[in-house]
């Protein structure tokens, strides 16, 4: 097994991770809110979120490619900003990866925040509670299930990420090489006892995260608020 795939490969995983929780929980947040003014472009970001679990990978990658080749808007501002370009780059197949696993975070983020019960919310706000110490005390512990859940399942989809990381990254050794592209590469070479160990190492990544989301869904929305 390549150690620098394993390594990069992890790498982009738990990177990709953070930033969703970063940018997931509040947009989640938003989107779990009571249908009201705005529902309507509720719906519609929720579709473009999701929209990566029916796009094949390899448009995808095409798109994403195209939108940030360094004559595109997405490359000069890039390019203004670091020197660099995104394509072939490991800042690229994470950009990738972040568009490409929305749907793994925001799905789980979205659905804990929508069964949570409001009252709890309303009542922290009532007893003097400020939002933000009302989302530490009262949401996250509440919905800390789903939160898992949701970094859980990116985690590990990262890990396995073949089409849209060799379309962007394309297979540089020690900057866009995940496991996924080496397991192709092995299996090319006829190296099937390399493909052998990569295989089985990305099948217990996998099992590890289903176990610990069919644990995790068994566990109550609201069990962190007391009741």
């Amino acid at each position: 097994m390549d150690v620098t795939a394993a390594w990069l490969t992890f790498r982009l995983a738990a990177t990709t991770t953070l930033l969703l929780a970063a940018v997931g929980l509040p947009l989640a947040w938003w989107l779990a809110a009571p249908h009201g003014r705005g529902a309507g472009l509720r719906g519609f970001v929720e579709a473009v979120c999701t929209l990566p679990l029916v796009l094949p990978p390899t448009v995808a990658g095409f798109f994403l490619l195209v939108a940030t080749a360094p004559q595109s808007v997405i490359g000069r501002l890039w390019a203004r900003l670091t020197g660099g370009t995104l394509p072939f780059t490991f800042s690229g197949i994470l950009l990738a990866a972040v568009l490409m696993n929305l749907p793994y975070a925001i799905g789980p983020f979205t659905a804990a925040f929508a069964a949570l019960d409001r009252r709890f919310v309303e009542a922290s706000w009532c007893l003097g509670e400020s939002r933000g110490a009302t989302i530490l005390r009262v949401v996250l512990p509440a919905c800390w299930p789903g939160i898992v859940t949701g970094l859980v399942m990116t985690f590990a989809h990262v890990v396995g990420e073949f089409g849209v990381v060799l379309m962007v990254g394309g297979n540089i050794p020690g900057i866009t090489r995940t496991l996924s592209v080496a397991l192709y590469d092995d299996v090319q070479a006829l190296n099937h006892a390399s493909a052998a160990r990569t295989a089985t190492v990305l099948v217990a990544v996998a099992l590890v995260a289903l176990v610990i989301v069919q644990r995790l869904a068994r566990r109550p929305v609201a069990e962190g608020t007391g009741r």
